[in-house]
């Protein structure tokens, strides 16, 4: 499988002490499937870093997509043909993770199979984009150059995709996706004024040519979704039966769904009380919703000064980390914080983080923020500046930057493509937690704003198991989500969008939260007084984005990294 990424040597794990004669085995299949799944899939080797694939799109047609749940079944088969006492003791954790993670993806493929019935394609031309414009190692007339090769993929990238539409649509996705292809001419707009002065005028009237192709087949691809419209249907959700079978095939445990949703309301009743208390010490005259309404209008004047209030909270965090040894931090740590692209902002509505590059040389994260969506004009209500500083620990330090960046170090490929979001979203809410505990902006108005974010993480696992077992309608849980956070309706309404096309997503925040506060708790009691804050953390982050049991059986001794 070397003539997939010509040229790309991939990192292998050192040979283990106790070495099993079928490691070089599976190291051998995860390699050859890596390199099918990277080369199926271009923007993922964008965002890799792996530059060799940057001038392609991906295949998009219906016929791709089931050659890929082919290649993943048949690597299944021979990952489960290995015998576990012919492994190293790491080699057999690997295994069991790679199992976990194709299991995972195979159902979601050929069981949930929600690409037959939901466009997408104009929102991964978009990150296609995205990522080369944004980030990356080569020079921008370089980049440049290979996103006028993606443009002009552009047009066939859209039609091909129209192949995998098999029986009626779903309104309210093709709906979103439409929101997408009217946003999307934006990010062209500032690709070709970023141009002008960097291109030669031969590669520039390519560019402009590419650009025009590819407004054309958006306008084409448009057209084709509002004839979906006609037939389409909204059965979105997966219903009880499917939806305890993804939650199953997470790897929570013995975790179910009832107790999942059971944890979801126990938090939403524990943090509407936190958030009563510290609201009181604000203001203990002031009923709570009074309290947010205050804080709420104590925002930056404007965007661009509240870009800035986020980069400096984000520092700010950052050297509290430092000077309180409370994790490690790599020397190659840059992270920029921009405005939120566009095409982006309609299910993106409050902030994200795009990770560094594990084989690039550009190690920058993108912490991005939305300023506003469907141009709200309370839209710096959101803003205000007790929630700039949970949210910049959230996705900054020591949140998602900080153990993304980590997790891209390792050697093995099989941790590297692990994206458990119960630990990922998870340790982004736990580290707003422990920052608190740990002295940084601890005060009463700061609490407020942890709990109003942890409350509206308790109303994602509710909505969450709700709105996918077809208990709830997306304008009522618009409505739930409106009348426990104090969000701005728009911004509420763009949340719950999200949420029908992610199932099983947003209960991962504040439940992986729980699930580590239960890692840390059994590790106090197992290490006493060897105990060490700074140890746990490393240790998670080194250990990567792991489910959290996998992690529970790596801090017992399993997995020998």
């Amino acid at each position: 499988m070397t003539d997939l990424l010509p040229g790309v040597i991939l990192p292998r794990p050192e040979r283990a002490p106790d070495a099993g004669p079928q490691d070089d085995r599976f190291h051998d299949l995860v390699e050859a499937q890596f390199r099918r799944i990277v080369h199926a899939n271009p923007m993922m080797a964008t965002w890799l870093g792996i530059e060799t694939e940057d001038h392609r799109l991906a295949e998009s047609s219906r016929d791709a997509r089931l050659a890929e749940i082919a290649d993943a079944r048949a690597h299944l088969a021979a990952v489960e043909a290995l015998d576990p006492a012919q492994l190293s003791a790491s080699v057999r954790f690997d295994r069991d993770l790679e199992l976990h993670n194709t299991r995972l993806a195979l159902f979601e493929a050929d069981v949930i199979r929600q690409w037959e019935r939901r466009a997408t394609v104009g929102g991964d031309l978009g990150d296609a984009l995205f990522l080369l414009f944004s980030r990356g190692a080569a020079p921008l007339a370089d980049r440049l150059t290979r996103i006028t090769d993606r443009l002009e993929a552009a047009p066939r990238f859209l039609a091909d995709a129209r192949s995998r539409a098999v029986g009626p649509q779903v309104a309210l996705w093709q709906d979103v996706e439409r929101r997408n292809v009217a946003d999307l001419p934006s990010l062209f707009d500032e690709v070709r004024t970023a141009a002008d002065g960097t291109l030669p005028a031969a590669e520039l009237a390519r560019l402009d040519k590419a650009i025009a192709g590819a407004r054309t087949a958006l306008g084409d691809y448009d057209a084709w979704i509002a004839t979906t419209l006609e037939t389409a249907t909204d059965d979105w959700p997966l219903g009880r039966e499917r939806y305890d079978e993804l939650i199953r095939h997470r790897a929570f445990g013995d975790l179910d769904t009832d107790t999942i949703l059971a944890i979801g309301e126990e938090q939403l009743r524990t943090n509407l009380e936190g958030r009563r208390r510290a609201a009181r010490e604000v203001d203990p005259d002031a009923d709570t919703a009074s309290v947010i309404e205050r804080l709420k209008a104590d925002h930056p004047a404007t965007f661009a000064e509240a870009l800035d209030g986020y980069r400096d909270a984000m520092r700010r965090a950052r050297t509290h980390l430092v000077e309180h040894d409370l994790v490690s931090i790599p020397d190659d740590d840059v992270i920029e914080v921009i405005e939120t692209p566009e095409y982006l902002r309609s299910v993106m509505p409050f902030a994200a983080y795009f990770a560094p590059a594990p084989f690039g040389t550009d190690k920058r994260g993108l912490y991005i923020v939305t300023p506003a969506v469907d141009n709200d004009p309370n839209a710096m209500l959101e803003h205000y500046r007790a929630s700039i500083s949970n949210t910049s620990v959230h996705e900054a330090y020591p949140g998602h930057h900080l153990q993304l960046l980590v997790a891209s170090k390792t050697r093995s490929l099989t941790r590297l493509m692990t994206d458990a979001p119960e630990f990922v979203e998870g340790w982004g809410m736990y580290s707003e937690q422990m920052m608190r505990e740990e002295g940084f902006d601890a005060g009463p108005e700061f609490r407020t704003a942890m709990y109003t974010d942890a409350v509206w993480r308790a109303c994602r696992i509710i909505l969450d198991v709700r709105m996918h077992r077809g208990e709830l309608a997306p304008d009522e849980a618009t409505d739930f989500m409106v009348e426990h956070t104090a969000f701005e309706r728009a911004n509420a309404r763009a949340e719950v969008r999200r949420y029908t096309y992610t199932p099983g997503y947003q209960l991962s925040y504040l439940l992986g939260k729980v699930l580590i506060l239960g890692l840390r708790e059994n590790e106090k009691r197992r290490l006493g007084s060897a105990f060490s804050l700074k140890g746990f953390h490393d240790t998670l982050l080194r250990n990567g984005s792991l489910p959290v049991s996998f992690h529970q059986r790596a801090l017992a001794g399993e997995g020998g990294r």
